[in-house]
């Protein structure tokens, strides 16, 4: 048995409005903003980078748990805005976090499941006895070309999550996972270039869609269960509409995925999308409640996971700042500003 111990999220304070950037382009705004579902994002300060993001997260997970750093036993950040592209995130964030030299690490790369795919590989040495706790951290500080339809969404955030295998210590038992992959090239970045591509005609349904769903639909057939046995559901975020379609064609309804869906005040973090919306979903679930929930990654692959919370849940979230929290502690900054922090100019 494998469940997270520890959880927490981090979302720099500085937001910019879909319109301020529309009005730059000299185009309608209110349009744009409808029609993604995105209404403003997160934008990481001059001094933050994936590396800082994730210290944040990883520290709030930590806090939560309650365990020493020395135990942890794995440490696997996922993003698709490593600072080096030789040096890896995983060993700074573990050097400032304190987990000592006794633990593995590893950068991982899947567009936005990276960490996801970094919790399954953790769930496994957990399981087998090979470390006692893996922490798996999504963290991203997403880029962006100027004029780019990714400038009104690609925002910025981190979650992180300790798993564990003492069932006395769970906030949510993992009840069983899965993944569904092909190569689908819908969003590319190659080495060298600062900004990443996307096809348009695949992003959608030979995309996400077809991912998701398949994932999913898995998933459920494996467990013998239906979206009416769960309490909560969670799906990747690029936009605000890509979620709720999802959720409609597998039959989860509005009031099932209400708690997770953030992009629109925070814009789509890529690695930290999902696992943001699922930080925030356990920030206000009960106990024994059920949570569906799938990332997704372009190239293009989706994970789909069914968790379980406990009632150790409820005592242990009052131990770190919520999700909330940081989207409502926030302060907004003009294109200009938006261009610095970027480091555009």
């Amino acid at each position: 048995m494998v469940g997270i111990v520890g959880y927490g999220s981090y979302i720099p304070k500085y937001r910019i409005k879909t319109t301020d950037i529309a009005d730059v382009w000299k185009k309608d705004g209110g349009e744009i903003s409808s029609s993604l579902g995105v209404s403003e994002k997160a934008v990481a300060g001059i001094d933050e980078d994936a590396v800082t993001l994730a210290v944040e997260a990883g520290r709030n997970a930590l806090l939560r748990a309650g365990i020493e750093p020395l135990s942890i036993g794995g440490c696997f950040v996922g993003s698709e805005s490593h600072p080096y592209a030789v040096n890896p995130t995983s060993t700074i964030v573990g050097d400032i976090l304190g987990f000592g030299n006794n633990y593995m690490a590893a950068d991982l790369e899947f567009a936005c499941k990276a960490a996801t795919a970094g919790m399954q590989a953790l769930s496994g040495l957990v399981a087998s006895g090979y470390i006692k706790y893996g922490m798996a951290i999504g963290s991203d500080t997403a880029q962006a070309r100027p004029h780019d339809v990714l400038e009104y969404t690609a925002g910025a955030a981190s979650s992180a999550f300790i798993l564990g295998g003492n069932k006395s210590e769970f906030l949510a038992e993992i009840v069983d996972f899965i993944s569904y992959t092909s190569d689908t090239p819908d969003f590319w970045r190659r080495d060298g270039i600062r900004y990443p591509s996307h096809g348009g005609r695949f992003t959608g349904e030979p995309a996400y869609f077809s991912h998701v769903i398949s994932a999913a639909e898995k998933l459920l057939k494996k467990t013998h269960l239906s979206p009416s046995d769960f309490d909560h559901a969670v799906f990747h975020m690029p936009n605000g509409k890509f979620p709720k379609i999802a959720a409609k064609r597998l039959g989860f309804t509005p009031d099932q995925i209400k708690d997770s869906l953030i992009v629109n005040i925070i814009g789509n973090p890529y690695s930290a999308s999902a696992l943001t919306g699922f930080s925030r979903v356990l920030d206000v679930a009960g106990p024994d409640e059920k949570i569906f929930f799938v990332s997704y990654g372009s190239g293009a692959g989706a994970d789909a996971f069914i968790f379980q919370t406990t009632p150790l849940l409820s005592k242990k979230r009052k131990l770190g700042p919520t999700v909330d929290d940081y989207i409502n502690d926030k302060e907004y900054i003009t294109y200009p500003e938006f261009l610095k922090k970027e480091r555009k100019i």
